[in-house]
């Protein structure tokens, strides 16, 4: 027997309906703030992330499924979707469309990390990016948006966590204050980052390592160093989410795993998945469409795992749709009446009623077991009689009542 690969998941028949739920209320969210699809490929060149996420990240430096193919090019399964918007937004001329351009995606991408709950190597992500707005409205709209998806999914528990780190201006301040503090103690920390120290010393404060967290727990705070428009910009989209209505705490610890971000940051908190756990993060990133090649382009979007999403959802007992079943089971009164039963069913199907009917020769009696263990809302037998007749009784399953018509009206009265 040949196993699934490690850190991946079947999504079975018997479970896909719940992923059919909460990608169509991703949908129906994102559409209701003007955001519409965009799909880019499952690779890219490799080069795309070196200088879109960063060299100094995780990500780039230990969790990329990159290899060369058969022309000996450097590509890379993607680790996540924004590089891959950028790259869109500059190739296919995004910038010449009225602006800002919203743009949402539900992609695999692929991560080789331990695997833990929620997260495998290749999971799920719906994001939104928003290209040409520098105002902290755009801030604001992309976390409504989220906050928004979960209030529909029933979920009040996941707390908006803000931050600023800052514009590469004031970055520049932060980090020489940061790398002050953590000079007498880099002996004690991680070879992570101690090779971040004079790369990107931020992403120190990213380190899950408890020793390294201890130390950076006392560090400076970027919400410290920031220039007046850094500032201006976030004290803004505080009074912006104040008014608004939504509720949200200042968490200067946050800083984003990726080395795009630029000024705003954010992440939506959970504890439901047993260990308080990120749901949804994201922020600004600025620079990130110029340093990919194209002209300097504001921007702000998120990410959010699906397999997260939904382990919430269950976790809380809080709902994910319904099995998708077949509105009604024609049975064949017999061998002899099967093909004119399919018949029926295809007939049906036509007029849009979704039917099904025997196909492994089962008896009468055990096509009505089978009927009631796959959950039929409707069961009808058709025979001879029936046949001769015209007619044919439909049989409610959920309390046992029947109804007569004719069989060419069977379509009007399931509908």
């Amino acid at each position: 027997m040949i196993n699934i690969p490690k850190g991946t998941k079947d999504v079975s028949p018997f479970i896909s309906y719940k992923w059919h739920y909460l990608e169509d209320a991703v949908r129906k969210t994102a559409a209701d703030f003007g955001f519409t699809e965009i799909r880019t490929p499952t690779f890219e060149h490799t080069e795309l992330f070196l200088r879109g996420v960063g060299e100094t990240t995780d990500i780039v430096n230990k969790e990329m499924y990159t290899f060369l193919d058969k022309g000996s090019r450097s590509v890379t399964l993607k680790p996540e979707g924004t590089a891959g918007v950028a790259r869109a937004y500059i190739e296919g001329g995004y910038a010449e469309y009225p602006q800002p351009v919203k743009m949402y995606y539900l992609t695999p991408v692929f991560r080789y990390e331990r695997p833990q709950a929620g997260r495998l190597r290749e999971h799920h992500q719906f994001g939104v990016e928003l290209y040409g707005s520098a105002s902290p409205f755009a801030d604001a709209e992309v976390m409504i948006l989220a906050k928004t998806l979960f209030s529909r999914l029933g979920l009040t528990e996941p707390v908006l966590n803000i931050n600023s780190i800052g514009c590469p201006e004031c970055r520049k301040t932060y980090n020489a204050a940061l790398r002050e503090y953590l000079g007498n103690n880099l002996q004690n920390m991680c070879a992570s980052c101690r090779e971040r120290f004079d790369k990107n010393p931020l992403r120190i404060l990213d380190c899950k390592e408890p020793g390294c967290r201890k130390i950076t727990a006392g560090a400076p705070r970027t919400i410290d160093y920031l220039c007046d428009d850094c500032k201006s910009h976030f004290e803004k989209l505080q009074s912006i989410l104040r008014a608004a209505g939504i509720e949200f705490k200042v968490n200067p610890s946050i800083v984003r795993g990726l080395d795009y971000y630029t000024g705003t940051v954010f992440e939506f908190i959970s504890d439901a998945i047993g260990a308080q756990g990120t749901v949804c993060g994201g922020g600004r990133y600025n620079n990130l469409v110029s340093e990919v090649g194209g002209k300097p382009t504001p921007a702000v979007g998120f990410g959010m795992g699906l397999e997260r999403l939904l382990m919430i959802l269950e976790n809380l007992n809080l709902p994910v749709g319904e099995p998708e079943i077949p509105v009604i089971y024609i049975a064949p009164a017999s061998e002899a009446d099967a093909e004119k039963a399919f018949e029926l069913v295809n007939a049906l199907r036509s007029k849009g009623i979704s039917a099904d009917s025997d196909l492994v020769g089962r008896s009468l009696k055990a096509q009505m077991k089978y009927a009631g263990k796959r959950g039929y809302k409707f069961t009808a037998v058709f025979g001879g009689a029936e046949e001769e007749s015209g007619k044919i009784k439909i049989k409610r399953m959920e309390d046992g009542s029947e109804y007569e018509c004719a069989v060419s009206e069977m379509a009007e009265v399931l509908k």
